[in-house]
């Protein structure tokens, strides 16, 4: 007979089975990449081993290696000092250079191979600063306890490849949490940036973070004050490009963070109506958001993944919402002007959080083009309204199609279906109209010089203004050849005389 206990016992054993069998795997595993470096990585190695120094590959190359990731970064910690460290990589190396040397980092170069290499370091915090003051350490298990979570407190000594795991890291990689080797209040509260890191590397991993970090990061979240805009900006982009972007949001906005770093974003939630006359405009963003990165392609699509500019346009295009909603006389509700709205919301934040100005002018030119699709299917577009939208969209229409397909969340099937097949007419005549007119160098049939010549004009505000009929006539009625145009054009300026 098999009471409860019993039971209870078997599936215990059962997982701390399953536990031994998946950590003996991910040590296979890393074994296997780590053994398989480059041998002037391992040579390396042996130069500071024979000086009586220690070397070790730290952090996230190792953590990647025990996942069976490729290792593309070489980031060393060692017990030389930087003076020392300097002369054994000018040995070793092609290059090297000591831009960070007060922080203890020199760097080398070698047949194509970058390295960096950092004294073991403790480090004391100002709590007005994120920037910590250096002391130097001498144990590699005290460097490793000052990291941010434990899965990239892992160290591997070379040459030996002996596994420095002072925190259970590896612990951790199996049961896909994040935990802090320090408490998480310390942690957090001396590097208010590693609330960001957080939520990062729980997109990057698909990991969960310990309950006990997460309330860290909701009563420490104000700290962020202290990180400038272009650090939280860099952690925002490493997670939106994540392989699990989702979950990462999730946590932003559950801990209260988001509030601080996207406060348009977490705002959504705030518009929930409880009588369903719409739909939850939350949920839908982050469903879109998926169904936009399951429309990106390989690297030799129209837009590789991961794209940033598309995600970060899903995860803002109905951020103007909440400023719009009206509830009509009829018991419906609209957000008439949420796309412009949008779009300036979106720039706003952008520019706040120091992004790019290319960056920025696509995000939001994509929120503001997202609803001009709709109505496609209702009415046919003449040929003029395709050339428009091409236009109009310019280098972003591939974006744009997916963006706008991934903004069909609805679950009625048929008019799924509908909205679909819509979309496939019209990426199919936009496709005919290129064969026909090679729609993406749309130009006016006279250019500046011809026009000015037709004219008798000289460079300025007119000719822009003769340029912009021309191109609006070729929209409307595609090419007309020159002859054509230029009669046009000097029987439109002499009524603009009249």
């Amino acid at each position: 007979m098999v009471t409860k206990n019993n039971q209870d016992s078997v599936t215990a054993k059962a997982a701390d089975i399953a536990d031994v069998n998946q950590r003996a795997r991910l040590l296979a595993s890393g074994h296997q990449t780590l053994s398989s470096l480059p041998a002037a990585i391992l040579e390396l190695g042996t130069i500071f081993s024979r000086s009586g120094e220690e070397l070790a590959l730290v952090g996230g190359p190792v953590r990647d290696a025990f996942l069976g990731l490729a290792v593309h970064d070489y980031d060393f910690t060692t017990s030389a000092r930087p003076d020392k460290t300097a002369e054994l990589l000018s040995a070793w190396g092609d290059a090297s250079w000591d831009i960070g040397k007060k922080f203890g980092t020199i760097g080398a170069a070698r047949d194509g191979l970058v390295v960096e290499v950092t004294t073991y370091r403790s480090e004391e915090y100002d709590p007005a600063s994120r920037k910590p003051e250096v002391h130097y350490g001498t144990e590699l298990e005290g460097d490793l306890t000052r990291r941010d979570f434990t899965v990239n407190a892992m160290a591997v000594r070379l040459p030996s490849l002996e596994l420095v795991d002072p925190r259970g890291g590896l612990d951790d990689l199996i049961a896909g949490v994040l935990r802090t080797p320090a408490s998480p209040e310390q942690s957090f509260s001396d590097d208010p940036l590693r609330i960001m890191r957080a939520a990062r590397f729980s997109a990057q991993l698909g990991f969960d973070v310990e309950y006990r970090a997460m309330q860290a990061m909701e009563s420490l979240a104000p700290r962020l004050e202290i990180v400038s805009a272009e650090r939280i900006r860099a952690e925002l982009q490493r997670l939106i490009v994540g392989r699990y972007p989702r979950r990462g949001l999730e946590l932003l906005v559950h801990t209260g963070v988001m509030d601080l770093v996207l406060p348009e974003f977490s705002c959504l939630r705030r518009t929930v109506d409880e009588h369903g006359r719409h739909k939850d405009v939350y949920e839908h963003t982050l469903t879109v958001l998926d169904q936009a990165i399951a429309l990106e392609t390989d690297a030799d699509g129209d837009v590789p993944g991961p794209d940033f500019v598309l995600r970060f346009a899903a995860l803002m295009h109905d951020v103007g919402k909440p400023a719009t909603r009206r509830f009509e006389p009829d018991n419906t509700v609209s957000f008439h002007g949420h796309d412009y709205v949008g779009a300036r919301i979106t720039a706003k934040r952008m520019r706040r959080l120091r992004f790019d100005k290319q960056t920025t002018k696509d995000v939001c030119r994509l929120v503001e083009l997202h609803l001009r699709f709709h109505g496609y299917g209702d009415s046919a577009w003449t040929d003029a309204a395709v050339r428009r939208y091409v236009t109009d969209a310019g280098d972003l229409l591939p974006r744009l199609n997916r963006l706008t397909r991934a903004d069909c969340t609805t679950r009625n099937r048929r008019k799924a279906a509908v909205l679909s097949a819509a979309m496939d007419d019209l990426e199919m005549r936009i496709k005919a109209l290129k064969e026909q007119e090679e729609i993406d160098a749309i130009r006016p049939d006279l250019d500046g010089l011809e026009i000015m010549r037709l004219l008798g004009l000289k460079p300025g505000r007119e000719v822009g203004i003769a340029r912009k009929y021309l191109l609006d006539l070729r929209l409307e009625e595609g090419p007309l050849g020159k002859e054509e145009a230029a009669r046009r054009l000097v029987e439109m300026w002499n009524r603009r005389g009249e």
